[in-house]
């Protein structure tokens, strides 16, 4: 899995979680609900730190609790 992949379903699993709908994150993370879907299909490649920054307070989670999930563990390298 690519991290931009696991970036996707790591918001989208926080958001069943916590029963917190794509627009509602957007709002309580200051972010437009676009600018997540756009993170949450492919025209988004790269997610930017400060929105996903954004998206943790939003959630009321840090940074660290957001990677720590067993998802990425094995992420695909990106080098070739």
């Amino acid at each position: 899995m690519k991290i931009k992949d696991a970036v996707a379903k790591r918001i989208t699993d926080l958001c069943k979680e916590k029963n917190i709908a794509i627009n509602a994150l957007g709002n309580m993370s200051g972010i437009n609900p676009s600018t997540i879907y756009s993170m949450l299909n492919s025209k988004s490649q790269n997610p930017g730190v400060v929105s996903l920054q954004k998206i943790c307070d939003g959630l009321e989670i840090s940074i660290r609790q957001f990677f720590d999930d067993d998802i990425f563990d094995n992420i695909e390298q990106e080098i070739s």
